[in-house]
């Protein structure tokens, strides 16, 4: 039981510093004092990074749904 809420609190943080870079962006974009080829790299590495938060979660599910099938 201590091993899972261990990888919870675990998996909070990654995602909360996930989405704090990927608000980062976002908050930059907004701005518009940027060129076209950062913008668009920007943008990019945002949908890189949701995409990255997805397998956090998918990724932390699916091996506490493994863990409580062990017990």
């Amino acid at each position: 039981m201590l091993y899972i809420f261990g990888r919870t609190l675990d998996m909070i943080g990654k995602i909360m510093i996930a989405f704090t870079a990927i608000m980062v962006h976002h908050r930059f974009l907004q701005e518009h004092r940027v060129d076209e080829q950062v913008f668009r790299t920007m943008k990019r590495e945002q949908r890189i990074a949701m995409i990255g938060v997805a397998f956090m979660v998918i990724g932390f599910i699916l091996e506490m749904v493994s863990t409580v099938a062990d017990i």
